[in-house]
C-alpha cells in the first residue's frame, strides 16, 4: 500500500529509496519559539502536544501535561506551519482536547503534507497513564481524510536493572483487532528499550496488513543497543519501520 509520509518526502527528493529510517523528528514543538526554530530546521515531521488551557477560554493549545497553559493556540500552529513542507505528529492525552481539536485537524489535512494523530489507547508494558478510550478516539477522527495516519499506542513504563515486560500477545491482539477495520494506515509507536523481548509478536503485528508500520521511539533514560533494533531491519522492508529518536 502507498504510504502517504514516504511518497511525500520521495517527491521532494528529501529521502532516497523510500527508507523511513531517513525521516528526522523535531520533538516537544509546543512553544512559538520552538516552532519557528522546527519550521526553519532540517527535520522532516514535527511533533506537538495538544492539551486543553485550564482556564478561560477553555481551548485546544500547545503544551505537554502537567502543563495547562502555553503561548500558541492549536489554531495559531496549524497557521503557522501551513505554507511549509514540514509533516506533522500531534499528540492527544485527553478525549477533550482531540475532541474539541477535530474540526482543525480536518482542515489540516487537506493541506499537501503528513498529518499523524497520535495517541496511546490500550494499556501496555508498565504503562501507569490511563489511555485514551480506543472507540471514543476512533469515533473522533472517523471524518479526517483517508490518507491520514492514525499513530496508535501502548501506554509504557520502563525501570533500569530490572527485567521489563515487552508487548504481550494478549497487547497486539487486542491492538489488531481495533485496527482491522480502519481504513486509514496505521503506525503503532513502540518503545525501544522493549523491543528486544517483543520481537515476535510486534513481527506479526505487521504482517497482518500492508496498512501498518511501526514508529520506534526512546525515552530520556531508556538504554537501547543495535542489536536490540537487528531483528527487525532484517526481517522488515526499510518502508515499515519508522525511527523517532532522542538524540
Amino acid at each position: 500500500m502507498s504510504e502517504q509520509t514516504l511518497d511525500y518526502f520521495s517527491r521532494q527528493r528529501r529521502i532516497m529509496g523510500r527508507d523511513a529510517a531517513e525521516v528526522t523528528w523535531s520533538h516537544a514543538v509546543n512553544s512559538r519559539s520552538r516552532l519557528a526554530e522546527a519550521l526553519t530546521g532540517p527535520n522532516h515531521m514535527m511533533e506537538a502536544d495538544v492539551i486543553i488551557r485550564g482556564r478561560d477560554p477553555r481551548e485546544p493549545i500547545m503544551g505537554h501535561p502537567p502543563d495547562t497553559d502555553g503561548d500558541i493556540t492549536l489554531k495559531e500552529w496549524l497557521e503557522g506551519v501551513k505554507d511549509h513542507d514540514k509533516g506533522i505528529k500531534l499528540d492527544f492525552k485527553s478525549q477533550e482536547a482531540l475532541s474539541q481539536s477535530v474540526v482543525q485537524l480536518e482542515e489540516a489535512c487537506r493541506l499537501d503534507r503528513p498529518v499523524w494523530i497520535n495517541a496511546d489507547i490500550l494499556s501496555g508494558p508498565g504503562g501507569q497513564a490511563r489511555p485514551l478510550e480506543p472507540q471514543a478516539f476512533l469515533s473522533s477522527v472517523k471524518t479526517l481524510p483517508p490518507h491520514t495516519v492514525l499513530s496508535l499506542g501502548w501506554t509504557t513504563g520502563w525501570t533500569a536493572g530490572t527485567d521489563n515486560a515487552g508487548y504481550s500477545w494478549d497487547m497486539v491482539r487486542v491492538m489488531e483487532e481495533i485496527c482491522r477495520p480502519l481504513q486509514h494506515p496505521v503506525t503503532f509507536p513502540v518503545r525501544a528499550a522493549l523491543l528486544a523481548q517483543s520481537f515476535s509478536q510486534l513481527s506479526w503485528l505487521l504482517q497482518q496488513s500492508d496498512r501498518y508500520t511501526l514508529t520506534v521511539w526512546t525515552a530520556q533514560n531508556d538504554k537501547l543497543t543495535l542489536q536490540d533494533l537487528l531483528p527487525y531491519k532484517e526481517e522488515f522492508h526499510i518502508s515499515r519501520i519508522y525511527y523517532d529518536l532522542l538524540g
